[in-house]
């Protein structure tokens, strides 16, 4: 069997292969090539296992060796750090390293979602890419119309029909008038390219049992529902909801030592952009005196803020995400006639 560390870099990998005893036999460099990279392991002899850390650049290089070697294992770049820091550090001695904790079965292994789970990240990512860029664009329109000492109308959209109309006819000193037409026109290209994205969304909901299940949580549309999905990839890697929500980066840090026990903020780690998805659910939660997180929050708001109140909605959110893709059941509100007597 033979054990191989990669470090992965944006141009160059560095790959080290020992064997059982741990002695190394092969170290070099390859290129950043996905197809150099596969070759390179199709030479090996005998079955091989590997590891590499979860960066940036893993996908590409998973996708080719994944189909040529016994196993891939992806290390959690946070923990590996934490147990394998020193004071020299060059990719030699981090691919090294790797071998030599993959060999002793000490690599603290990262979830590597399949294939579709990751085309949905993408999605809702891309999508989350170009709502940012066209934000950019509405706020350099902004700063045009203020340079020039202008002052929009008492409209409730300056890019709705009646904004629009006033931004296109309102005279305006050049380069300001050019720069205001090359600012609609990037902003207009945007919103063909969202509209296409959000119809390959729709579809990609309507075909996936489970985000239609998640619509039907408070908050949660169709784009927050294929977001999460994405996010949290295989519930069933999810033994309960504490987990999930620890994931999520949304259980606060605990400090426990003999007689002392305190919490903190949260812990912020895991997926950033699960927990974003859950507090944004969060943020459209009605508040409703009939649903019980519509009472949550109101109670909160009232005690603690609306900061407060809102990450206490997004931790409930995210245990009835568990339930809902456990049971694959749609949402049931906990304080409803239907589920008292589901229990009862």
């Amino acid at each position: 069997m033979w054990y191989v560390g990669l470090d992965v870099g944006k141009t160059w990998h560095y790959v080290v292969v020992m064997n059982d005893l741990g002695p190394v036999s092969q170290q070099q460099k390859l290129p950043a090539d996905p197809l150099v990279v596969r070759r390179f392991f199709e030479t090996l002899e005998g079955p091989a296992r590997v590891v590499l850390e979860a960066t940036s650049h893993w996908m590409a290089v998973y996708d080719q060796v994944e189909a040529v070697v016994q196993e891939v294992v992806l290390a959690h770049p946070l923990k590996v750090r934490a147990m394998a820091s020193a004071r020299i550090k060059t990719d030699r001695i981090d691919a090294t390293t790797l071998a030599h904790r993959l060999r002793a079965d000490l690599i603290p292994r990262a979830s590597i979602p399949p294939r579709v789970v990751r085309d949905w990240r993408e999605l809702v990512r891309h999508r989350a890419f170009l709502v940012r860029l066209q934000t950019r664009v509405k706020n350099r329109v902004h700063i045009l119309l203020a340079k020039q000492g202008l002052t929009p109308p008492a409209v409730s959209d300056l890019f709705g029909v009646a904004g629009l109309a006033w931004l296109q006819t309102v005279a305006l000193a050049e380069p300001y008038a050019a720069l205001r037409s090359r600012s609609l026109a990037v902003r207009a290209g945007l919103r063909a390219q969202l509209r296409d994205v959000e119809r390959t969304i729709d579809a990609t909901v309507q075909d996936t049992l489970e985000a239609r299940l998640l619509q039907t949580l408070p908050g949660v549309g169709r784009y927050l529902a294929l977001w999460i999905l994405g996010e949290i990839g295989e519930s069933a890697r999810f033994p309960d909801p504490k987990p999930l929500v620890s994931y999520a980066g949304l259980c606060p840090s605990t400090y426990a030592s003999g007689q002392t026990f305190r919490q903190g903020r949260l812990t912020k780690q895991g997926s950033s952009w699960l927990r974003w998805a859950l507090v944004e659910a969060a943020t459209h939660v009605p508040r409703s005196a009939t649903s019980h997180l519509g009472r949550l929050a109101t109670r909160l708001i009232a005690r603690r803020g609306v900061k407060t109140a809102r990450l206490a909605v997004a931790r409930e959110l995210c245990h009835a995400v568990f339930h809902v893709l456990r049971k694959r059941e749609p949402y049931r509100d906990p304080s409803s006639p239907r589920s008292a007597s589901g229990r009862s």
